[in-house]
C-alpha cells in the first residue's frame, strides 16, 4: 500500500516535531547506577552477563539451522526417490 505525497508529508512532520518533544533532558552528572558498578569494578560482571547470553543466543541459532539444513536435505531426498 503505497500513501500519497500528500499524506506523507504531514506524517514526516509530525514524526521530526515529536523527537523533539518527547527527548528527555540530557543527564549532567551521568547514570548513577553505572558510576557506581565501575567504581566498585562490577560493571565486569555485568559485561560477562551479557556476553555469555549473546554467546548461547549466537550457538543455539547455529544448532537450530544446522538441524533445519539436515531436515531440508532429507525432505529433498525425499522428493527425488518418489519422483523417480
Amino acid at each position: 500500500m503505497r500513501l500519497p505525497l500528500l499524506m506523507k508529508a504531514p506524517l514526516a512532520a509530525l514524526l521530526l516535531l515529536s523527537q523533539t518533544l518527547m527527548a528527555q533532558q540530557p543527564v549532567s552528572d551521568g547514570v548513577e547506577m553505572a558510576d557506581r558498578l565501575r567504581a566498585d569494578g562490577k560493571i565486569w560482571v555485568v559485561v560477562a552477563v551479557i556476553a555469555a547470553v549473546f554467546t548461547g543466543i549466537i550457538v543455539y541459532l547455529i544448532r537450530l539451522d544446522r538441524q533445519i539444513g539436515k531436515l531440508e536435505k532429507e525432505v529433498k531426498e525425499k522428493k527425488t526417490n518418489y519422483s523417480l
